[in-house]
């Protein structure tokens, strides 16, 4: 008589923590980042308005007016090219995550909440352009960017987030980049010391290298 065969008692599979399953779609995140970038870059024009009518009594009253709203102009454009390039620098971290996690996502979100207030912070310097606070707040919004996509970067390395094809050395030219642009940003608050105008000129130029003429990139190796 053969033996019959011992069964072994059913284990139901251990129920995965929320951790484990939370924020893990890289493409939602994507498509979150998008649509509040969005709206952001849309709120920057709010704050220019047209020459109330009944103030212009002909052509050489337009030009005054026009002429005041210059610092709201020089704000909008930086307030654009500052979102144009971090919106570039998070959807290259996007486009090299493997997967995401729940940790990650939720540094995404809080460089996403410095995004949202970028609106905030170019304002106020465009209101108050003489005034060192002013640009405190907007060098301190370009800091928690920075800051956040250092962590992200970061994390994402430490974690096995990344995708094969992310050498050590493109890792670390990434992290060195946003580095030295953060260090010069805190250099272009500085110059606030000596003329906000100065200090506006200087993060304005230095903005615009990065997105249309990256000299400064290829003298640093960034």
């Amino acid at each position: 008589m053969l033996e019959r065969r011992r069964r072994r008692p059913y284990i139901p599979p251990m129920p995965k923590a929320y951790n484990e399953i939370a924020g893990r779609s890289v493409e939602r995140l994507a498509a979150l980042s998008d649509g509040l970038f969005a709206i952001a870059m849309t709120l920057l024009i709010i704050e220019l308005h047209a020459p109330a009518a009944e103030a212009i009594h002909g052509e050489a009253d337009l030009w005054r007016a026009l002429g005041r709203l210059a610092p709201q102009l020089v704000m909008y454009l930086m307030g654009f090219l500052t979102l144009g390039i971090f919106w570039v620098g998070q959807q290259t971290q996007l486009n090299l995550f493997e997967r995401t996690d729940r940790d990650l996502t939720w540094i995404h979100i809080g460089f996403l909440a410095a995004v949202a207030l970028m609106p905030f912070s170019t304002a106020l310097v465009a209101e108050f352009i003489t005034y060192r606070v002013a640009l405190f707040v907007y060098w301190l919004n370009l800091l928690f960017l920075g800051l956040a996509l250092y962590g992200s970067w970061t994390y994402a390395a430490r974690a096995g987030l990344l995708k094969d094809v992310v050498a050590e050395d493109m890792s670390e030219a990434t992290r060195r980049r946003i580095v030295i642009f953060q260090l010069l940003y805190a250099a272009g608050f500085l110059l606030s010391f000596v003329s906000t105008y100065l200090s506006i000129a200087f993060i304005f130029l230095l903005q615009l290298d990065s997105a249309i003429a990256p000299r400064l990139g290829r003298l640093w190796r960034i």
